[in-house]
């Protein structure tokens, strides 16, 4: 069954594995690095027909050099994923997802923090037209934009925040609302409907502030927005480095009873993780996952998990 992914941090890891900053002796090659848990064999072994490739700066970088490092994570894309694998499109837009042939994979930007353009519209703008589908106001600290999900304070989002994510909404890119402090979270909801949470779960099986309240689920949903599971045991398990396919169930059979069962769908975080669901380690995986939700769910409400809740939203905008 084809898998859309709406979240993996490959671009980073190529980036650090650039400048030598990954222990790995050998050179990291997209095609089958076994130190990427996305890589091209990876994918077509798990069926994944869609990959959003997000581009995130180290909360270490220098405000001065997180444009540059931006653009180089772009450079990346098209350099080690795209050009020299003709059987990965780039998608631009969502319309070109349908156009995608049998053995084709569909590849995106976005953007995980506002730290790439600070407060340059010019630069936001730019972004825009490279490419990037969506855009997370932050990663889990305060910036420019708004307090991310692990700031101490939980303030929302600036005035410079909300004007992002009204350009966000003219321009038809989604805002992401995964890394986002609670109180963020609820000025995204007052300013646009295109709006969705890239890879989060559920607070009450896992009280992590990563993960969304019941309230926030009911209000995408309310909102017609999407959640997307993620992978990683300490957001599926609180306290845990380790979590079963059965456990990341729980959070898909807890959002539906909240009434999400079309507005789900998977957000891996691989290659941004270094614990993993078990049997559900790289994305050559995935078939594994869509065999458990086969046991329990119908092979329609599973297509609308695995790609086509997120197609329907996004070609509805």
């Amino acid at each position: 069954m084809h898998i859309l992914d709406t979240h993996c941090d490959v671009l980073f890891k190529l980036q650090q594995a650039k400048h030598g900053k990954l222990s790995s002796p050998e050179p990291i090659r997209f095609w089958d690095s076994e130190e990427l848990q996305v890589n091209l064999e990876r994918m077509k072994a798990g069926q994944v027909k869609v990959q959003l490739f997000a581009i995130f700066i180290d909360p270490l970088v220098p405000s001065d050099q997180t444009w540059p490092a931006a653009l180089e994570q772009i450079d990346l894309f098209h350099k080690e994923i795209l050009e020299p694998h003709p059987e990965i499109k780039w998608i631009t837009s969502w319309d070109q997802v349908a156009s995608l042939k049998e053995g084709e994979i569909g590849a995106g930007l976005t953007l995980e923090g506002g730290e790439a353009f600070g407060n340059d519209f010019v630069k936001l703008r730019t972004l825009y037209r490279l490419g990037v589908l969506a855009l997370g106001l932050t990663w889990n600290q305060a910036n420019l934009l708004a307090d991310g999900a692990r700031e101490p304070r939980e303030a929302g989002l600036t005035l410079l925040g909300k004007e992002v994510v009204r350009a966000n909404h003219q321009h038809g890119v989604l805002t992401d609302v995964s890394h986002l402090s609670e109180r963020g979270f609820w000025d995204v909801m007052e300013l646009t409907d295109r709006v969705f949470a890239s890879h989060s779960n559920a607070r009450a099986l896992c009280d992590h502030p990563r993960n969304l309240t019941d309230e926030q689920i009911r209000a995408l949903i309310q909102n017609n927005g999407r959640i997307h599971v993620v992978f990683h045991p300490p957001f599926i398990k609180k306290n845990s480095d380790t979590a079963s396919i059965a456990d990341l169930m729980k959070h898909i059979d807890h959002i539906c009873s909240l009434g999400g069962e079309k507005h789900l769908g998977f957000g891996s975080d691989f290659d941004g993780i270094t614990d993993f669901v078990e049997n559900l380690d790289d994305a050559g995986k995935y078939q594994h996952l869509i065999n458990e939700l086969l046991r329990h769910y119908s092979e329609e409400t599973v297509k609308g998990f695995a790609y086509q809740n997120f197609l329907r939203w996004v070609n509805q905008r």
